[in-house]
């Protein structure tokens, strides 16, 4: 249905595609700021101008090139994704509708996120990656109008997310600093950020891009 009032966090199709409200402005004429899910690309608008979507579960979306399936029957697992559907934070937890959380561990109630907040299992729906073969893919308010460029553009998130997490550094890689000839071994992850065992903390980026540091070893790849 199309929107008189919006609020933050709502799903919303825009020019048929899936987009994440993360401001309203009242007294603005394009009151609405909103990122499209898939890319994070930013757009603004009216209310009028959007239809409004719950996600819910067997649902398949695209989060930054990658494809998750939303899941209600599956479990949580350390270092996977949820969706928050349900919120009902307490006075210590900060978040709120259709917030994107990485779990940190899991807890009897349900999860403890990389931003501090304890979310309870009925609040959220399970990410896992891939498409289910009974999914019902929401990228689209109607599939029937994507153009060709659109499907193309999808299919490069895609190779380009697939090609980042392959190089992507996980704990136990190993990497050698071209400028001192010194070893270090990846000890943690923290967001976006590696500490290394060297004492060193370098953004993943910088890290993966950098002409300063070469990977000599890749956790799970023997023959690297």
């Amino acid at each position: 249905m199309n929107l008189l009032q919006v609020r933050k966090g709502q799903f919303v199709y825009y020019k048929n595609e899936l987009h994440k409200v993360y401001s309203v402005r009242p007294l603005s004429r394009l009151s609405v700021l909103m990122y499209r899910i898939k890319d994070m690309v930013q757009e603004s608008c009216k209310a009028e101008d959007l239809t409004l979507y719950k996600p819910q579960h067997m649902d398949s979306l695209m989060l930054l090139g990658i494809r998750y399936t939303l899941r209600k029957d599956e479990g949580a697992v350390e270092g996977g994704y949820i969706l928050i559907t349900r919120p009902h934070p307490s006075q210590m937890d900060y978040y709120s509708l259709n917030e994107f959380e990485k779990v940190e561990s899991l807890i009897d109630v349900g999860v403890y996120t990389t931003f501090h907040n304890t979310v309870r299992k009925r609040e959220y729906l399970v990410m896992v990656p891939g498409v289910d073969n009974d999914a019902n893919q929401i990228d689209y308010l109607d599939y029937s109008i994507v153009t060709e460029s659109q499907l193309e553009e999808d299919i490069q998130l895609e190779n380009e997310a697939n090609k980042l997490s392959v190089v992507k550094p996980s704990v136990g890689d190993i990497y050698i600093n071209l400028d001192n000839g010194i070893k270090a071994m990846v000890v943690a992850i923290i967001d976006d950020e590696v500490a290394l065992g060297s004492g060193e903390r370098v953004k993943s980026t910088d890290l993966i891009e950098s002409n300063s540091w070469n990977l000599i070893y890749k956790t799970g790849n023997e023959s690297f």
